[in-house]
Formats: structure tokens, sequence, C-alpha cells
């Protein structure tokens, strides 16, 4: 399956999503009696002026926790505040509501009604935006708002956890505006060290500091006429925050040392893997610079939570770092369906262009197999091919050394005709150590051991050193 096409739809034009609309009736509390209905996706509840149910408690925090409709009904996540959110008496930090169920906040409590009306969700009918890929029914949600905020000037906060692609959707903002034709400027906040921030974002003048031999324009002038990313929005110090705040509200830069504010037209896209909501509570985060960031908030769904959308993924990257569009394989697409992926879509790409990188064809994806007792197996050439020095020398070392791992416990256990045991001996090794790393790998060898089969279907991840730890590369 191949992506080249921007323009492929992968369904015609899609429904909206229905869901039912919800009613929230403030029980107790200086509110009570308000009744406020949920006909928008998410609803911010708390007393900061930019809350959708905004509360005159003073024990509510000021993004006090979040509520989300979805099929089942209403999803209520508390953000960091300070007296907490209950649910039928019981503190929650995420929770499922029922119809009927009461939420109390600070000293106000509020009941869940069942609306009469629906609120319509829109579903886009593409499989992509721009360069980010995904066919289910959570990405063409997020395609459908993104496909309404690119055309326009507004400002996009985009939300999502490490490996997301959160800057693959900025950059897709940005092709898709008016804004097309000029400078797309990216900058990682957390990446740059907060003594130099300052000079990055707005530039300096010629003796304004310590080094500071020239004038240098910021990365604001940078982007004049185009679109400025910052990325990890959310390591920003509070210091210049408030700089921040004042140049989308003026449009007006100055340079470190300078005293003339300069004019530009910028469009400003932000990103974090942070909730910024519970950074307001927490003092770490402007109020009124998280308002104004969010003017249309996007949340990317984590890979586990689209995992419809990982065979199309896995054989985009294959085809990608391959050139071969023969379809992968139904024994690979059920282990790579099998995974949690904490790393998101970057840990799938990564784990694609490793096989690859390694050789692997495509024809014959890892899997799980008995142990042949009868030889031991070769060392394969694709074992003894240069060093992958286009990786970075993590992903690098991580590919060799699982590789090296695999063959040597192909020729140990071939060895001790699958007893892990005997194995572990030779090893010098204990049993517990090599059962995990067997199944780490994906092997499942043939034993006679009390045991090793229920310990096979373990976590997979090493929690005991060996006996010897092993050298390094």
């Amino acid at each position: 399956m191949s992506f080249k096409d921007e323009s492929t739809n992968a369904y015609g034009a899609a429904p909206p999503l229905d869901l039912r609309s919800v009613d929230i009736v403030v029980v107790e509390g200086p509110d009570r009696g308000r009744r406020f209905v949920i006909e928008e996706r998410i609803v911010r509840v708390g007393t900061a002026p930019g809350s959708h149910l905004r509360l005159a408690d003073p024990t509510v925090s000021r993004v006090h926790c979040e509520l989300r409709l979805n099929k089942g009904g209403v999803r209520i996540l508390d953000t960091g505040s300070t007296n907490g959110t209950f649910v039928d008496g019981t503190r929650v930090r995420d929770a499922e509501l029922v119809a009927g169920g009461t939420i109390r906040v600070g000293a106000t409590v509020l009941l869940v009604e069942l609306g009469e009306e629906s609120v319509h969700i829109p579903i886009s009918d593409s499989c992509r935006f721009g360069a980010v890929i995904g066919a289910g029914v959570e990405m063409r949600r997020v395609y459908a708002v993104l496909e309404r905020a690119a055309p326009t000037e507004a400002t996009v906060l985009i939300r999502g956890e490490t490996g997301t692609g959160k800057e693959l959707v900025a950059k897709a903002i940005h092709d898709k505006s008016s804004r097309a034709n000029g400078p797309f400027v990216a900058v990682d906040c957390g990446a740059i060290a907060p003594t130099v921030i300052e000079s990055e974002l707005f530039g300096h003048v010629r003796g304004a500091f310590s080094g500071a031999v020239s004038d240098r324009k910021g990365l604001f002038e940078e982007s004049d006429q185009g679109t400025l990313f910052l990325d990890e929005v959310g390591e920003l110090p509070l210091s210049l925050q408030a700089k921040l705040l004042r140049v989308l509200e003026t449009r007006e830069v100055r340079r470190v040392g300078s005293n003339v504010n300069k004019r530009v037209d910028v469009r400003l896209l932000a990103a974090t893997n942070r909730h910024l909501a519970q950074q307001v509570n927490e003092g770490a985060f402007r109020q009124d610079l998280y308002y104004r960031l969010a003017v249309i908030e996007v949340e990317l769904p984590p890979l586990r939570a689209r995992r419809e959308d990982i065979p199309i993924l896995a054989q985009h990257f294959y085809e990608r770092f391959s050139g071969n569009t023969n379809p992968l394989s139904s024994e690979l697409l059920g282990s790579l369906l099998a995974r949690s992926w904490p790393g998101n879509i970057r840990e799938l790409r990564n784990f694609v262009e490793r096989l690859v990188s390694l050789g692997w064809s495509g024809a014959a994806p890892p899997k799980r197999e008995e142990i042949p007792s009868s030889r031991v197996p070769h060392m394969p050439e694709s074992m003894l091919m240069p060093i992958p020095v286009h990786l970075s020398l993590k992903d690098a070392r991580g590919a060799v050394v699982e590789q090296f791992e695999r063959f040597y416990l192909n020729a140990l256990l071939a060895k001790t005709n699958g007893n892990v045991t005997r194995a572990a001996e030779l090893a010098g090794v204990n049993r517990r150590f090599l059962q995990r790393m067997t199944a780490r790998l994906g092997m499942r060898p043939t034993s006679d051991d009390q045991g090793d089969e229920e310990a096979l279907d373990g976590p997979d991840e090493l929690t005991e050193e060996p006996d010897s730890p092993p050298s390094s590369l």
C-alpha cells in the first residue's frame, strides 16, 4: 500500500460521529442551580476565565478537570487540582461517568444527566493529513479539526505523547495554509539552555551580552510571513512566557539589548507532551498564555489507542526504507499489533528501519519457532554486515546486540537440546534471566524443565542482571 498520493482517501464521505449530549447540573456550592449542556468533545471545568464551565467556588482550581464526550458517555480527567476530583465519593484521576453520577470539585457537586440532543463530531473522509497517516476513527476526527484550522490564522496547540508526530502535524498545517510559500521554522524549547533561549527567539544586538559580536535575527524574525513552531512549549521558563505572550498580543518583537520594537507577521503553532492545564495549577505555566496558545487545541492519540493504524504505518515505513512494495506478512503484523509501543510512531518507525538495515527482506519476518536440536546454526551473513552507521549510536548498538543475542541463544539451546537450565549454566547466567531473554526475543525453546513454559509467558523486559555483567560494545 503506497501513500505517495497526498490526496488518497480511505473512505467515501464520512458521516459525523453522533454522541449523546450530557447535562451538568450544579447541586451544591456557590453556583447551585446552574445547568450546563456539554456540546463539545472536551470541556474544561475550573475558575479560570477561559473555562467552559466556570465556577465561582474558591476551592476549585483554575483548571480543575476536563470532561470528554465519548461513545460510552463522559470521561473525566483531573488536571492536577489542589483539592482533587471525586466521582460518587471516590477520588479519581481518570474515570468514566455514568448517568445519575455525581462529581465533587472543591465544595461544588455536579450531577451528570444524559441530554436529549445529539452532539455531532465531524469525521474526515481522508486517510491522511499531509505526511500524517492513519485511517482509524480517532485520527480522522483529528483530521477534521486540522482541515478546518489549517486555512485560518488561529494559533494551534498540539498535545500528545512523545513520538506521536506533533511536528509532522505542525508542518502539514503550515503547508495547507496561506503561508505555505513562507518559511516554516521549528524550535525545540526543551533543547535550548534557558540563558540563551530569549536570544534565539527574539534575536540580539551587538554588545547585548558577552559574545554578541554582531546583530542577529531571532526565530520570530526568521519566520516572518511564515510559521513558527514551538515544540515542547511547556519547557519555557516563566520569565520568557510573559515576553512570548506580549509578542502574541502585539505582533512585535524587541531584540535583546535593543530599545526598538520590530513588527513581525508570524503564525504560531505550539506543541507539548505535558498537560499544560496541570502546569497552570502548579504555577509553572501562565494561565493567560495557555489560553492564548490553545485557541484551537488538538490532542494526538497514542499508537496504543489507534492499533488499527499499525499495519498501515508499518507498511508505509517498510516501503520507505526498503523501496519494496510487497505487503508485509500476517505473522509480522500480528507481532506488531501485540506490542505496546510506548515510544509510539517513532518507535515503530525505528523498529522497521532496524529490520531493513540488518538485511531483512520482508519475506521471512521474525517469528516464534522451535529451536532445532540437530545442529548448531551457523552465523548468517547479516551478522557480518557493516555496522549501520546511519543510525544513532543507541539504535545501532541495540540492533547489533539483539541480532547477536538471537543467534547466540539459537546456538546455545541447540547445543543443550532446548534445556534452559543447562543453557543458563553454560552461559554463566541464572535460569530466570535466560527465560526472560528468550521470551523477549520471541523464541520458545523446547524444554523438559519444570516451569519454563510458564516463565516464558511473563514480562518480556529484563528485570534481573546476569551473574556476570556482559561487556558493552
